[in-house]
């Protein structure tokens, strides 16, 4: 079931890896609808690590509640499910270099503005992160810079590669619209 009042959204699933994408996509969409695109990258990553936390760890079911809310200046994404114990996030120390586990909440708590957990009746928690919607896009790493076209001297096609022997010259190019 999928609700969405002008400012909130809610979806309900069982946390499988392939409805993880799919509510990846849904996040997406409405982030969109919202105008806040350039929430989406962080939104959909800390939306897929809270799921697959779900998937991996809890009990007794899969199944779970994604909630979008926006107010004012900040988005909450929050995943709500039925296993009453809180997650932990491992000292980023103690994980081993080549790990494929356990770096999930340290990269919620890396790219959002604040997360936490907390307990949700007698049989449940809920696991949220917020990002503000007024911040300037995360800047990229400093690189080294690149050699971009015009640095590089021209190349004819024919000096891109071999001939083939016996090849026949290319055809011209064909569009398939009219005109």
């Amino acid at each position: 079931m999928i609700s969405h009042p002008s400012r909130h959204c809610t979806v309900e699933l069982q946390a499988l890896p392939s409805r993880i994408g799919q509510v990846r996509r849904i996040v997406s969409a409405h982030l969109r609808y919202w105008h806040l695109d350039a929430l989406i990258d962080r939104a959909a990553l800390g939306v897929t690590e809270l799921l697959t936390n779900v998937h991996q760890h809890a009990r007794p079911d899969k199944l779970c509640t994604v909630e979008l809310e926006l107010l004012l200046d900040r988005l909450t994404v929050s995943v709500r499910d039925h296993d009453p114990r809180l997650p932990v996030m491992e000292e980023m120390g103690e994980i081993a270099p080549l790990a494929t586990e356990g770096r999930g909440l340290a990269m919620v708590a890396a790219m959002s503005e604040s997360w936490g957990a907390r307990p949700d009746g007698e049989h449940g928690k809920v696991v949220w992160f917020t990002l503000p919607t007024s911040a300037a896009p995360v800047a990229a790493p400093a690189r080294a810079p690149r050699l971009v076209a015009a640095d590089q001297p021209a190349r004819r096609f024919t000096e891109a590669g071999p001939a083939l022997e016996g090849a026949r010259p290319a055809a011209p190019a064909r569009s398939a619209v009219v005109g």
